[in-house]
């Protein structure tokens, strides 16, 4: 059974870092593209990053362009997302999505498997 476990997420104020991990029970994995999104409430899940399946492609929403890193180890079947100058507008729930091929771009269509979340909470 797939399964992508979030983990990472907590309370931080508005400045600060946290680093999300993204545990994947997927055989397929180095062969996917990777995804973040979020979803913050009363709004639409929202792209966040991307990353190819061997880690040298990357694509970030304009909004955490700058602050936020993708990265992945496929020898430990994990996705990271690195957040720096977090705001409180970064408060969301955020999942990882494993993409339906090599590359993928910021439609949710394109992924296949989601995580169950993880709360990210920025205060100010």
């Amino acid at each position: 059974q797939v399964q992508l476990v979030e983990s990472g997420g907590g309370l931080v104020q508005a400045g600060g870092s946290l680093r999300l991990s993204c545990a994947a029970s997927l055989p397929t994995f180095r062969t996917r593209a990777m995804g973040w999104f979020r979803q913050a409430p009363g709004k639409e899940r929202e792209f966040v990053a991307t990353i190819n399946w061997n880690g040298d492609s990357t694509y970030y929403a304009d909004s955490v362009k700058g602050r936020f890193t993708i990265s992945r180890d496929n020898g430990k079947n994990t996705v990271y997302l690195q957040m720096n100058s977090l705001k409180p507008e970064d408060t969301a729930v955020y999942y990882c999505a494993a993409g339906q091929h090599v590359v993928a771009g910021t439609g949710i269509h394109e992924y296949t498997y989601w995580g169950q979340g993880t709360q990210v909470t920025v205060s100010s």
